[in-house]
């Protein structure tokens, strides 16, 4: 299977691309959504010892949601500079250690989109977190023990990963 041609659908917060894909003598029509770049990073205080996720409104659960430090990869940024940007942003944190985990395809049936995914350890707040008011995001930091961590139940697939990742390296 290859593509052989792509006309965007819909360009609006994000974008939606219609495919035509070759399947041998086959001419397939596919939808693709394309959000972007993301990064997302299991963030461990190392003075506490505690881990801090964030709790916001998600559009698609149309609910709030527990779920790692996350947001998208600006044009001409590194993952790991973006990743320190959404740290800075959502929880007010300074990056002193940054570990790439993996990069994951969430759901690459239709999703073009691609999520690096960091732990990071912080020491430092310098400033107040809780997302940018242009971005209309309402951010809590939410902290954890490990063990209240490796207990939780999540619904979020990049923090399911994320906290199996941390498990294992902490042999449990």
């Amino acid at each position: 299977m290859h593509v052989i041609d792509k006309q965007l659908a819909y360009d609006g917060h994000y974008k939606l691309s219609q495919l035509r894909v070759q399947d041998g003598a086959q001419v397939l029509k596919r939808e693709r959504f394309e959000p972007g770049t993301a990064v997302a990073a299991l963030v461990r205080h190392t003075g506490s010892h505690r881990y801090v996720l964030t709790r916001q409104y998600r559009i698609g659960p149309e609910a709030e949601i527990l779920e790692l430090a996350a947001g998208m990869v600006d044009a001409g940024e590194e993952p790991a500079q973006a990743i320190r940007r959404e740290i800075q942003e959502e929880l007010g944190y300074d990056v002193d250690h940054l570990e790439q985990i993996a990069r994951i395809l969430p759901s690459p049936g239709t999703s073009a989109e691609v999520i690096t995914l960091y732990y990071a350890e912080v020491s430092h707040q310098s400033g107040a977190g809780g997302g940018l008011a242009e971005e209309n995001e309402q951010i809590e930091a939410v902290e954890f023990s490990a063990e209240q961590l490796f207990a939780a139940q999540f619904e979020d697939a990049k923090t399911i990963i994320a906290v199996q990742w941390a498990r294992l390296r902490a042999g449990r």
